[in-house]
């Protein structure tokens, strides 16, 4: 090979070397270019995860604080449950004792009611009682002037009347009545009242048929007891207990004879 031919392939490998060199230089700055970038990626990606670490260890504070939260507000919601319980329980009691007060009310108005006319019928006896003594005075003023213009006339003292001849002879009829109808009638057997918790009658309502006696709830006295009635010592019959308070009963006449015999102050016994 002539040195001609020589220099030209020494020159075409020169320059085939410097574009192989040129090339990997390229390719090394590209990759170079490539690294840096993926460093920075890799930076900021790092950054990201601190940032969410430090997010995450914030979280964890806040969620233990709402657990705190949470479990005060647990404990405060079973206090408000207990609480509320207790007025409910309250609030039930308070309803039961309006009911038992209603029902005492009632009791109240019934005795209030059957009082109140034998108030009206006492107010009319009494009326027509001081009627009778307004005319008994009116002839005891005419006999007294009577009498004494007798005394005036034959100076004989007959003293002050007190009775008219003819109430005189009405009492001494009734009293002659009263002793044949005692001999007519048999005598009555006195029966001896039980042992036992005794109580009275306090009042005797004949229009609805039941009459109070001054036993009750606090005497261990049920709903449907009965009880013996005795006037003095006679038995006359039998009630039941329809109506119940603490210290006084509302009970019916088991017979219906029986409200025209018993009367206010009579003692009964349980059976």
């Amino acid at each position: 090979m002539n040195p001609k031919m020589k220099l030209y392939v020494a020159a075409g490998i020169i320059l085939v070397l410097l574009a192989l060199t040129g090339g990997v230089f390229y390719l090394y700055q590209k990759e170079s270019a490539k690294n840096i970038e993926l460093e920075d990626k890799l930076e900021e990606l790092n950054t990201k995860v601190k940032i969410t670490e430090a997010k995450f260890l914030e979280s964890q504070k806040v969620l233990g604080t709402l657990e705190e939260k949470l479990k005060d507000a647990s404990g405060q919601i079973e206090a408000l449950n207990s609480k509320l319980a207790a007025e409910q329980s309250a609030k039930e009691e308070a309803l039961a004792k309006i009911e038992e007060m209603r029902v005492d009310l009632g009791l109240q108005k019934d005795l209030r009611a059957d009082l109140e006319k034998k108030l009206s019928q006492a107010q009319t006896d009494v009326r027509a009682i001081q009627d009778k003594l307004g005319v008994m005075q009116s002839e005891k003023s005419v006999l007294e002037n009577k009498v004494a213009v007798l005394e005036q006339k034959s100076n004989v003292e007959l003293g002050k009347i007190v009775v008219s001849p003819d109430a005189a002879k009405a009492k001494a009829a009734a009293d002659a009545k009263s002793k044949k109808k005692a001999k007519a009638e048999p005598v009555k057997k006195k029966v001896e009242a039980p042992a036992g918790p005794e109580g009275k009658v306090l009042v005797v309502n004949k229009e609805y048929s039941f009459a109070v006696i001054s036993l009750g709830s606090k005497d261990k006295v049920a709903m449907g007891d009965v009880f013996s009635v005795y006037h003095g010592n006679n038995y006359i019959g039998d009630l039941k207990v329809e109506k119940l308070q603490e210290s006084m009963s509302a009970a019916g006449f088991v017979t219906e004879d029986l409200k025209n015999k018993v009367q206010e102050g009579d003692k009964v016994s349980k059976k």
